[in-house]
């Protein structure tokens, strides 16, 4: 598995607190796998939750009508190049 970096990390932190993930450990997902589906199985809700505490997290919203969303969240990785270009805090 690759290595998260530290931004990695810290979302995968906020991933695992705020959708209470409680059979998963942060370190323990791969930046590179699937979040939705086959991956880490998350669904619709929790991509609303995980928007949500991003945007009271980082400063800045994600959109559930943006035609980008299945790159954004294709991953852990995918999702923290986003936030860390456009993050306000």
């Amino acid at each position: 598995m690759p290595n998260q970096t530290p931004a990695e990390r810290e979302l995968a932190e906020l991933l695992v607190e705020n959708l209470n993930l409680e059979d998963v450990e942060p370190a323990q997902i791969d930046p590179e796998a699937a979040l939705f589906n086959t991956g880490l199985g998350l669904d619709s809700i929790d991509a609303l939750e995980l928007a949500l505490a991003i945007s009271k997290r980082y400063g800045f919203q994600l959109r559930s009508d943006n035609e980008e969303n299945l790159r954004i969240f294709a991953s852990l990785r995918a999702l923290s190049a986003h936030v860390e270009q456009h993050r306000t805090t």
